[in-house]
Order: structure tokens, then sequence, then C-alpha cells
């Protein structure tokens, strides 16, 4: 369980090289001698490179346990069934003393994370194929197997957009207190329309559950334009309304390429709208929180930018 006080970007335990690579010698005899070094290292997982061509993925918080689980079954069955390039477990391991918590081994995905992207470069490609993604993910076909995996719905509240106007002032909050982020009548509104909404009608639907900044990679293509090269993290994935996804319309895109995305992806109401809208300050608030509290300036800046895009 979560500790109060206690940020929830620390892991419960540090996932080391020196930890993991005995047990992956032990149990993938292949990759014994690789080198394996720290690659990323998310709230919930950490990840570490083996060799050139594997990623490990590991939780490092107890918290994250069902979500490794749901992450593990619905990459399973639904990732070569999806329009872009998802994690495909392909080496999945035991357990032990030295690591008790699940991991598993994918080939990397190409690309850097959205985060990472550089402002000038045009995202309307990038947007279109994630609307196209979207879409595909949102279907029928792939809730009914939500469903038949047991799927939670709505795990983390994001569903509800009363709850995360709670979270996104707060965290707003701190961060103008902090002098982090400027007073924003848009975002004040965004926050206040957001808290009188009703919860969302309709039959949830397969959701990737935390589709922010760092959980798109891309890949640029000249100068000027970049694409879609993998869909990464769903250690939040579940059942629950559309709008938990569709922040990233918000967060990540404006301008023709918001509209790019919602062309793809199909009508938005604007009760949908608002809804994603307040899911982006929310999420792009805590990812700015942890990125500032662990010096990650670029990260920041751009989780900074990300809550000005969602208001406006």
């Amino acid at each position: 369980m979560p500790v109060p006080g206690r940020p929830g970007w620390l892991p419960d335990q540090s996932i080391t090289p020196e930890l993991v690579a005995p047990v992956i010698a032990a149990q993938f005899p292949d990759l014994a001698g690789l080198p394996v070094t720290p690659f990323a290292q998310g709230w919930d997982n950490a990840v570490l490179a083996v060799g050139e061509r594997w990623l490990l993925r590991v939780i490092h918080r107890t918290i994250a346990l069902p979500g490794a689980r749901r992450e593990l079954a619905v990459l399973n069955e639904i990732g070569p069934r999806l329009s872009l390039p998802v994690p495909r477990p392909q080496l999945v391991g035991r357990p032990t003393p030295d690591l008790p918590w699940p991991f598993w081994l994918a080939e990397r995905l190409p690309g850097e994370e959205l985060a990472a992207l550089d402002q000038g470069l045009s995202r309307v490609q990038v947007a279109a194929q994630m609307g196209t993604f979207l879409r595909g993910l949102h279907g029928p076909a792939h809730a009914a197997t939500g469903i038949r995996l047991g799927l939670a719905v709505d795990p983390i509240g994001r569903g509800d957009p009363r709850t995360q106007s709670v979270r996104a002032g707060e965290r707003i909050t701190s961060l103008r207190s902090a002098g982090r982020l400027p007073a924003d009548p848009a975002v004040d509104a965004v926050l206040a329309d957001a808290a009188e909404l009703s919860g969302p009608s309709g039959a949830p639907v397969l959701v990737h559950g935390d589709l922010h900044l760092r959980h798109v990679l891309v890949l640029t293509e000249g100068e000027r334009s970049c694409t879609v090269g993998g869909v990464i993290d769903w250690g939040d994935t579940s059942l629950a309304p559309p709008a938990v996804d569709l922040m990233l319309a918000f967060a990540a895109f404006d301008g023709d390429a918001r509209a790019g995305f919602v062309d793809a992806y199909g009508p938005i109401s604007a009760q949908t709208a608002l809804h994603a809208r307040v899911v982006a300050l929310a999420v792009s608030a805590a990812l700015a929180q942890g990125a500032v509290a662990t010096d990650q300036a670029d990260l920041a800046t751009a989780a900074l930018a990300a809550i000005t895009r969602a208001a406006h």
C-alpha cells in the first residue's frame, strides 16, 4: 500500500544490473554474459537493457503488482492485433528470493519518448497515427477481451472527472506555489467545469490507462516530421471510459495535429473532451512534479507545456 507522505515516484526496491544479471543468466542461458545496463525508470517499473536487442522490465513498487499481471495478459492477447508496435513479452521470468517481483524481456522498440521530441518538429503524423491506434484499441472486440481477462474497471480512478479535478487542482496548486507554473485562467476553467461533470455514460472500453508523453515512442523523419515507433508501459491497462486515453490528444497535440487526431479517431463529445482535458492536467502535473523532484529538467519542461496545451 502507498505510504502517506512518500512520493509516488520512489521505488520500494532498487533494481540494479548487479541484482538482475545473475537471475537473467540462470533463467535464460542464451543471454548469459550480455551486458546489463540501466535504460529507463518510471514510477512503477525499472527497465534495463540486456545486450543491444533486449529490454528487461521489472516492477519496483508493490502497488504495481496487479498492473504487472494485467499488462502481461493484455500485451499477449491483443499486441499482434494493434495498428502500432507495442512490447511483446517473449521471455517471462520466474520470481526468485533476490528478484521476487514479476519481470519479462521484450525486443527493444525504436524511437525516443514523445516527451523528448524537439518542439519544432511537426506532430501531425504522430497525432493521426495515435488517433487511429486508439480508435482500434477502444473497439468492442478488445473490450470483450478485457472482460474475458477479468480486467478491473477504472482501478486508479481516472474515469471519474470530479476526482481528477481534485487531483489536478492539488498538483497544479503545488507547482504554482513552487514557482514552476504560472497562473492560467484556462487551466482554472477546466478544473471548475470538470468538477461539475457527472460520471461518464456508456460501456467502458479497453484502455492503455496511462498514455502520457513518456509512453509514446517517436521516430524522427528528416528535420521536420516524425512517426510513432511504439506505445509502451501498459501497467495501468484496464476497462475505463475512452477519455482516460484521449487525454493524449490534449496533452500532446494542438492546432492541426489535434485536429488530425480527432479526424482519425472519430467524433469526441464535449463532455468526453472536458473529461480528457482534466485527466491530461492531472497526469501531466504529476509527471511535472516527479521530474522537478528528480532534477529531470527537460521532462519537467515538456510536462509543464502539456498542462498549458491541455487547457487551450
